[in-house]
């Protein structure tokens, strides 16, 4: 098969750790970073850290990340792509960032004191409960006491929704939204737009290039292209099959028989089931659990 494209897509699994996750690119992962952080916490260098976590006990469960690494000064950071929406996925960020925290458990004597972490979700997606904010692609989230000040400045949930992004190149205004517009449109552009002149975009342009991989390396993307495009064919469709069924007579049955026929499939989640139909969660898990209480 030969590619169109002359760029990576950053939202493949290949594509995301080519970019962000090999040593001699650790300057770009840096550069993005500072453009997400507070100044306080800005990034001189980093290292990468094993990107699996598995639980003190047997029954623990297990955390793959993306990457994970770790600055000089031991700020730990979760960075993530996430191409389609997961049931309970702001409740994996929380239980994935208690993983960095553990380790910073010592032996012996120690006071608690804990380094930041990070948790860093670059989304192919909107939230459900964000859709009425199209103005606001990035949220910053951090625990706050009843009066809405900081409570614990050491843990934050960084999301960046990047359908809502939608400049175009010659409306970019700063270096922040340079790199939105590098992940929502790189692997559609077939030249590097003036905008993106500075020396950290050009090495970026220069290692996503297709055509300078190795023949084991586009073997590698091709796959993981795939993988990309199946799970998008998947939503997009249903999404069109919902609100082609929503228009029929019978809406309520239709839109019933619908969401199992997805179920029976076992390709989509619950949470993006209900996104498609524009129901509950708790209205598709019903459903799910009425459809196997049926088949057993």
């Amino acid at each position: 098969m030969i590619l169109q494209d002359k760029y990576i897509n950053p939202f493949t699994d290949f594509g995301f750790k080519k970019l962000f996750g090999e040593e001699p690119n650790k300057d770009l992962l840096i550069d993005f970073l500072n453009e997400l952080l507070p100044k306080k916490h800005t990034i001189e260098d980093l290292t990468y850290s094993k990107n699996e976590f598995v639980g003190n006990t047997s029954v623990d469960r297990k955390a793959i990340f993306d990457l994970y690494c770790k600055s000089t000064n031991g700020d730990r950071f979760l960075v993530e792509v996430q191409k389609a929406k997961q049931d309970f996925f702001k409740d994996r960020s929380i239980f994935y960032s208690s993983f960095p925290i553990q380790e910073q458990a010592q032996k012996g004597d120690w006071d608690f004191e804990l380094s930041a972490v990070y948790t860093i979700g670059i989304l192919d997606f909107t939230f459900a409960d964000h859709k009425n904010e199209e103005d606001k692609f990035f949220h910053q989230v951090q625990l706050k006491d009843q009066d809405c000040n900081v409570f614990f400045d050491k843990l934050s949930y960084l999301y960046l929704e990047l359908p809502k992004f939608k400049k175009e190149a010659h409306q970019l205004e700063n270096k922040f939204e340079k790199w939105l517009y590098v992940f929502r449109y790189l692997h559609k552009l077939q030249e590097r737009p003036v905008e993106l002149q500075d020396r950290i975009f050009q090495r970026l342009f220069e290692v996503a290039e297709i055509a300078k991989f190795s023949s084991e390396e586009r073997e590698a993307y091709n796959e993981s292209l795939k993988i990309y495009r199946d799970i998008k064919n998947v939503v997009d469709s249903a999404k069109r099959e919902g609100r082609e069924e929503g228009r029929e007579e019978g809406r309520e049955e239709e839109r019933e028989k619908g969401i199992i026929r997805l179920l029976q499939q076992g390709i989509l989640s619950d949470e993006q089931i209900a996104e498609v139909y524009d129901v509950s969660v708790a209205y598709v898990s019903k459903l799910r659990a009425d459809n196997q209480d049926t088949r057993s």
